[in-house]
């Protein structure tokens, strides 16, 4: 059933929209801001989350303030983009902690990536090191960032 959405009513969608910008708020408040009370909100709570709705819970960290925050996007076209070789692609790209997302695109390359450095020189070695030694890499596009309107759903 993972693959399938699953039934939210009211109360479900403004529990994900409130934990969506809080995701440390006591079971007592997110109960107060949705209308119900603890014992209700919390049965919701654990059946989200044992549904899959709810993946976990988790800090964003600043980037900017750790050093990295030069963000590139990158095209990645594959020399063969048959099933074993879309599945290397996969496991090897997931080990590249710089790549924060990694989408398969329907289109005229196959990859996109979300990679974040602490320089233009950092992301030129692990585009020359890591990413076009990634299994089947024929060619990369890169696409640099001047400004964040938005990620991880909210406004900086």
């Amino acid at each position: 059933m993972a693959d399938r959405p699953a039934a939210l009513d009211a109360f479900d969608r403004r529990i994900v929209d409130v934990l969506a910008v809080d995701g440390r708020i006591s079971v007592t408040d997110l109960a107060r801001r949705i209308g119900l009370t603890k014992s209700p909100t919390q049965a919701r709570l654990r059946r989200l989350e044992e549904a899959g709705v709810i993946r976990g819970y988790r800090a964003l960290f600043d980037p900017i303030r750790l050093g990295r925050d030069h963000v590139a996007f990158v095209e990645v076209k594959l020399a063969d983009t048959r099933e074993a070789a879309l599945t290397a692609f996969n496991d090897a790209v997931v080990r590249v902690p710089e790549v924060e997302e990694c989408h398969l695109i329907a289109g005229a390359f196959d990859y996109l990536l979300k990679v974040r450095t602490a320089s233009m020189t950092g992301y030129r070695m692990l585009l020359a090191e890591r990413i076009s030694t990634l299994p089947n890499v024929a060619q990369t596009s890169t696409y640099v960032a001047m400004q964040a309107v938005k990620e991880d759903g909210l406004a900086p």
